[in-house]
């Protein structure tokens, strides 16, 4: 008879309010509209090596995650589930790689305890719910971690064979980045010196890049010049000064705001690690700091490159918990901070959203009653902390109080229905018999600045039935639809179109009818 293990059972139902959401869906324009929209022309096109771009080629990165997306809605549906597949099985996957990274590390006692620290991180919460590659390379570097920390000698092929295969997979997803975790394990990795000149290392390293290679041979073809000289050349555009460059410290308070609410607890881990677990040290202390440095050394810096520490911040997040709350001169501070000045922080800014803030952030009743609730039940589980406690029940109740704030922004759809109300429009207008199956074009005229691609990115990805991209709208044949940014002047002087649609959630763009 089959015996179920109810205490596993339920450390895994516990992570799902935290990792799924079945409500409505819409995206963002930048990065995971443009991932989607290349997986639709993937799909509608038949083209599964070169990435498209407004009927051009965009050779500025790889086809990995659009090639995911693609193939998961060419099996499960054209459906955001689908679309959403690649980065939940990569969430989930990271989260088990970081109970086992705790029981590695730290000890089998709480392991449970980090992974639902890195599920109620804001930076992973938000990037587990894009459709974007980030979190599938972060997924890729925990896993090339793990497998470098269970090599104790020769003899653990798998786990060498493991390691040489996130590097060329991680390549995939974000090129040239991946040397960056690489770099910062090399402590370790010239402590295991033996590791790269064993065959299986180079097997596994061969195997991983094969879907890099297999993609770089059949684009040559379409291209001038290999891809590996156009990833190269993106390389160098961000090492310089661009739109996301930010000063050498930025990471010193992106990171900590990123990682709400554990920083402090992550910092004071780092701290007391080093002093304690000399042996995990290249792991929990260094790799961390070491990263930290290069990526702040790098032109282009954005609150996602953390994301591949993130696990490892984790595990220092319960070590600091562990360290303070078990501490004879820190335990009373700690306590009342925890148990007093943040539940009481909380409930003010709760009463200054009612106040000032909530007519003009244009939530709805839905979102407000979530965000709401799940801050009081925040500042109710950390109000209930006390000194007298034992570590294990303080653990929970601080687990507690951020669980339940994630679980609930999730099921409010602030986190998943980023798009809300040009979601709505485009409902409606799909709704409409006038443009029942009807093919709308896209006037390409119309994307001169950041803003209209935007908007049309959200658009075009919620247009049923999308059609070719245009120069203009003299390309037109008449009775063709098109999304097009010309003005409502040209329009009546002209003659020549029609208005269909238009709306201010739309603007600059206007669904227009060539007579």
């Amino acid at each position: 008879m089959l015996k179920i293990n109810y205490k596993k059972f339920f450390r895994i139902i516990l992570f799902f309010p935290l990792i799924f959401y079945f409500g409505k869906r819409s995206y963002i324009a930048y990065d995971e509209g443009v991932y989607a929209l290349q997986a639709r022309w993937i799909l509608e096109k038949g083209n599964w090596v070169v990435p498209l771009w407004w009927g051009d080629f965009n050779l500025d990165r790889t086809i990995g995650v659009q090639f995911l997306i693609a193939k998961s809605q060419e099996i499960f549906g054209k459906n955001f589930f689908a679309a959403y597949l690649p980065t939940t099985i990569s969430a989930v996957i990271m989260l088990f790689i970081t109970y086992k990274l705790h029981e590695e590390l730290i000890g089998k006692k709480f392991a449970i305890t980090s992974p639902l620290i890195l599920s109620t991180t804001y930076l992973w919460f938000d990037y587990s719910h894009l459709a974007t590659q980030d979190l599938i390379y972060s997924c890729l570097v925990t896993i090339g971690v793990f497998s470098l920390v269970k090599i104790n000698s020769n003899k653990n092929k798998f786990y060498i064979l493991l390691f040489g295969i996130w590097i060329g997979l991680a390549f995939m997803m974000k090129t040239f980045l991946v040397g960056v975790p690489l770099a910062a394990l090399l402590p370790y990795l010239i402590k295991k010196k033996s590791l790269v000149f064993t065959k299986i290392f180079w097997i596994g390293l061969i195997i991983g890049f094969i879907p890099f290679l297999l993609w770089a041979y059949y684009l040559n073809s379409y291209i001038d010049k290999n891809i590996i000289f156009y990833l190269f050349d993106k390389f160098i555009t961000l090492s310089k000064n661009n739109t996301f460059t930010n000063p050498f410290y930025y990471y010193l308070w992106n990171i900590p705001i990123t990682f709400l609410p554990w920083s402090i607890f992550s910092l004071i881990g780092i701290i007391s690690s080093n002093l304690k677990n000399k042996n995990n040290k290249f792991i929990l202390n260094y790799f961390p700091l070491i990263l930290i440095s290069i990526l702040s050394i790098f032109s282009t810096k954005t609150p996602y490159y953390p994301l591949q520490i993130s696990p490892i911040l984790s595990l220092n997040s319960y070590l600091g918990i562990e360290y303070l709350f078990s501490s004879k001169s820190y335990k009373s501070v700690v306590v009342f901070i925890t148990s007093k000045l943040i539940p009481i922080l909380i409930i003010s800014l709760v009463i200054v959203y009612l106040i000032f803030f909530r007519s003009s952030l244009n939530f709805t009743f839905k979102e407000n009653i979530f965000i709401i609730s799940g801050l009081i039940s925040f500042s109710i589980a950390w109000s209930l902390i006390n000194k007298k406690r034992k570590i294990k029940q303080i653990i929970l109740t601080l687990i507690i109080g951020p669980y339940l704030l994630t679980s609930l922004l999730l099921q409010s759809g602030l986190f998943t229905d980023r798009s809300r109300e040009l979601r709505e429009t485009m409902e409606y207008l799909s709704s409409l018999d006038v443009l029942k199956n009807q093919v709308i074009k896209v006037d390409k005229s119309g994307l001169n600045n950041g803003d209209n691609m935007s908007k049309l990115i959200k658009i075009s990805l919620l247009t049923p039935n999308l059609g070719e991209v245009i120069s203009s709208t003299e390309a037109l044949n008449e009775s063709d639809l098109a999304w097009s940014t010309l003005s409502s002047e040209d329009i009546y002087e002209t003659d020549s179109f029609q208005i269909i649609y238009d709306h201010q959630i739309l603007s600059p763009w206007k669904l227009v009818r060539k007579n």
